[in-house]
């Protein structure tokens, strides 16, 4: 090995003994958690499906576990009481989002999702609260939502009559797009009879998609000014694991099975009262669309099933529905498609 090897390979051992000491210099008292290795921490322990691995660590050291994702120490909540001491109790604390390297342009200076809680943020969720989406402002438009629903059997009828199978997820994003669509700005911005190759949702997902793939800026900032990926992207400190919270075998009876029937009953308040099931956030926090989905999420499905019989599409195996791709939001790794049929 010559003079110049020998230098170069003391000079990356070097580096990493000096990260090390400099990580446990800094390290503060934090939960219980896995032993990070030097420099990448315990990213490689997140896989393919990181809320399935989180899931599975939490039954390790906890439903309050530390981690250290590059550069970054990441706190990790994976019960509802712990949920509730984070998004409740000290909802003011954590109510503040970092946002991801990838979208820091001046879209997230205008974003309610994006913003920190500040005065821009809480007159553009007033405007939402009070001018969009306020209960009265939503009863008053529901001659849309039945018209939207009504556009919505009209092409299932032709899709049954063809004998055609229709992608479920797909056309109930056209639906609800139509509706909003309708509400700000008087006029459709998808239509369900279309056969275009290049649709909306594709180019949502695709921007989700994109947002959502781990980056090495996320984990490691002082890479932003280097941008090695080209993709802008910074991480959060704090993760709430929704996913095995809404699975909690100490709550839920058979949790991994579909039962609606349990719900009959229930008191359950998702609107932030209980944490056993947080589908749209809670606190401040919570997501604005709320009141529209407790509306539009009944109506679709119950229409849909009330005025159909359906069955899979012929390559379709009933297995692979519970399949999940993991993004900045789970969506099925196979989507739903079925064919309407008369009742």
């Amino acid at each position: 090995m010559d003079y110049y090897s020998t230098l170069v390979f003391g000079s990356i051992f070097a580096l990493i003994f000096l990260y090390t000491a400099l990580q446990k210099l800094s390290i503060k008292k934090l939960p219980p958690g896995p032993s990070p290795w030097p420099i990448i921490g315990n990213i490689h322990l997140l896989g393919a499906k990181p809320h399935v691995s989180l899931t599975n660590l939490a039954k390790i050291y906890g439903p309050i576990m530390s981690l250290k994702l590059g550069q970054i120490a990441t706190i990790v909540i994976s019960s509802s009481s712990m949920a509730k001491q984070v998004l409740k109790n000290q909802d003011q604390a954590f109510s503040s989002r970092f946002i991801p390297n990838a979208i820091q342009h001046n879209y997230y200076k205008f974003s309610v999702a994006c913003l920190p809680i500040c005065p821009q943020w809480r007159t553009l969720r007033k405007i939402l609260n009070t001018n969009i989406l306020s209960p009265n402002n939503l009863d008053a438009n529901q001659h849309l939502r039945s018209q939207k629903v009504k556009e919505l059997i009209t092409y299932c009828e032709k899709c049954s009559q063809q004998g055609q199978p229709l992608d479920i997820g797909h056309v109930t994003f056209k639906t609800n797009l139509n509706l909003l669509s309708n509400t700000l700005f008087s006029q459709d911005l998808a239509d369900l009879f279309s056969d275009s190759k290049v649709e909306l949702k594709e180019v949502i997902w695709d921007i989700l998609t994109e947002v959502g793939k781990p980056n090495l800026v996320d984990f490691f900032p002082i890479l932003e000014k280097i941008g090695l990926q080209g993709i802008r992207r910074r991480t959060s400190v704090h993760i709430v694991n929704v996913w095995v919270i809404g699975r909690d075998f100490t709550f839920w009876d058979d949790p991994l099975v579909f039962k609606p029937e349990r719900f009959w009953s229930s008191d359950l308040d998702m609107r932030g009262q209980d944490f056993e099931l947080i589908p749209f956030g809670v606190g401040r926090r919570i997501c604005p669309g709320f009141p529209l989905a407790l509306r539009m999420v009944p109506v679709i499905l119950g229409s849909l099933l009330t005025s159909f019989n359906w069955k899979l599409e012929a390559d379709i195996e009933p297995k692979d529905l519970d399949m999940e791709k993991f993004g900045i939001t789970l969506a099925k790794a196979h989507p739903l498609r079925a064919i309407p049929f008369p009742l």
